[in-house]
């Protein structure tokens, strides 16, 4: 009995296509020649496994799969044999209806993918005329594309806010091949970049596969991304933000002296506008500076007691209206 096409992807006969697409995806890298050169079961599965996506990622077709799937092995089993004459066992099923055209041979034996052995078994003989190779003439099969690979790419935030080039290393079989890419600025996490033929190569002299970057944005150890907007922690002292100051901050378009204002308190923000992310409609979002005073772990008597003679000109009420 031939495997069930969805116990080939592992999946569930209700499964969605999303789902379908991440178990051929999962099980294309794990069982793809490129990773596996000298495993024969690894290329067989990685050939089921083609076949059956190319069934269940079709609508028409995999509800045609649903519907005479069992059919399928019943047919196989009649004995029939190529060149018998007739058609026993085929009555009511309609090969246009579950493959389009192709059913009718208009793509070539390479358009039927895993299932040629089978459409050779029916329309050998005296099946009718044929309208793709004779038999016993050499099997034209269609260049395949290679796999298409999909590699996580985790970028510096710095990298990610305002682009330019780096590069990574990606498994290749045994080796690993140096690539370069360009990252334009702004992407995020869950941005996906496109290297169009990086991927595998074609197991029969077809164009290579693409390769997709999938972005993973590492946290900065100062910089908090909200969106398009930026946050950073600058710390002041009891000085700088009693009295006021101007203090340099960090940006991703360089270093700008920011205003603390006078009797500026802890956890206020001030906005530089313009200084985020970039947008790309070439708007900009803002940079947020989150002020935080710092004070000294230990000081010397006078200290103190200019610290007690300042709290007591300045008085303040700070905890009134604390309630739980």
């Amino acid at each position: 009995m031939a495997e069930d096409l969805y116990q080939t992807l592992g999946v569930s006969r209700t499964a969605t296509k999303d789902e379908i697409k991440k178990a051929h995806r999962k099980l294309a890298v794990k069982h793809h020649p490129d990773q596996n050169p000298d495993d024969k079961k690894a290329h067989e599965a990685f050939k089921r496994i083609q076949e059956a996506y190319d069934v269940l990622s079709d609508d028409e077709k995999r509800a045609a799969y649903d519907r005479y799937g069992a059919d399928f092995e019943k047919i196989r089993g009649t004995g029939y044999q190529p060149g018998s004459g007739g058609s026993a066992g085929f009555e009511g099923l309609d090969m246009e209806q579950i493959f389009g055209n192709r059913g009718r041979g208009g793509g070539g034996d390479a358009q039927f993918n895993g299932f040629s052995d089978f459409f050779e078994q029916m329309m050998g003989g005296g099946a009718g005329p044929q309208r793709g190779p004779q038999r016993g003439a050499p099997r034209q099969v269609a260049p395949q594309p290679g796999a298409t690979i999909r590699h996580e790419l985790d970028l510096p935030l710095e990298v990610a806010v305002r682009g330019g080039k780096t590069e990574f290393y990606l498994q290749t079989g045994e080796s690993n091949e140096k690539i370069a890419v360009t990252i334009p600025p702004g992407v995020e996490t869950g941005s996906k970049i496109r290297l169009r033929e990086r991927g595998g190569p074609s197991p029969n002299g077809g164009p290579t596969g693409d390769l997709i970057l999938l972005i993973k944005v590492m946290d900065h150890p100062h910089f908090r991304r909200k969106g398009r907007n930026l946050e950073v922690d600058v710390p002041v002292s009891v000085a700088e933000a009693v009295l006021g100051a101007k203090v340099d901050v960090p940006t991703p378009s360089g270093t700008v002296a920011v205003t603390i204002p006078a009797g500026t308190s802890s956890g206020r923000r001030l906005r530089l506008k313009g200084l985020g992310v970039k947008n790309r409609d070439d708007s900009v979002g803002d940079l947020f500076v989150v002020v935080q005073i710092e004070v000294p772990e230990s000081i010397d008597d006078e200290s103190k007691k200019l610290i007690e003679e300042f709290a007591e000109r300045n008085p303040m009420v700070l905890r009134e209206d604390l309630s739980f």
